[in-house]
């Protein structure tokens, strides 16, 4: 946006399946068949404001839409306590619904994942 100088895109991100082998081979129930995609499908906008030094993300999983909920949003900033600093703030939801017993069993497993790719 030239009146701005914010950049926005929005793009699709393919991702490897990281669901375990023994989650994604049990086919006695029917819903549990949907997890052995290879790939995740999920969809980015980003906002890049040079002017403020500021970057918000927004990314929302496109696959499993039926049963599982899982978003995620972003923003990098310039510290108030250094200029070569950047502030880092993300928060995150994820719902699985439509699995039966898995659920819960699926959340956890989401929300490890999460973690530890926050904390890399």
């Amino acid at each position: 946006d030239l009146s701005t100088g914010i950049i926005y895109r929005r793009r699709i991100a393919t991702c490897q399946n990281v669901i375990p082998e023994i989650l994604r081979k049990n086919s006695s129930v029917s819903q549990v068949s949907v997890l052995k995609v290879p790939d995740i499908y999920l969809e980015e906008e980003s906002w890049l404001n040079m002017q403020k030094r500021n970057m918000a993300m927004k990314t929302h999983c496109l696959t499993w839409t039926q049963y599982a909920s899982l978003s995620e949003e972003s923003v990098f900033r310039e510290s108030l306590e250094n200029p070569n600093w950047t502030d880092f703030i993300q928060k995150g939801r994820i719902s699985v619904t439509g699995a039966g017993l898995l659920n819960c069993v699926l959340e956890a497993f989401a929300q490890s994942f999460l973690k530890q790719g926050v904390k890399k």
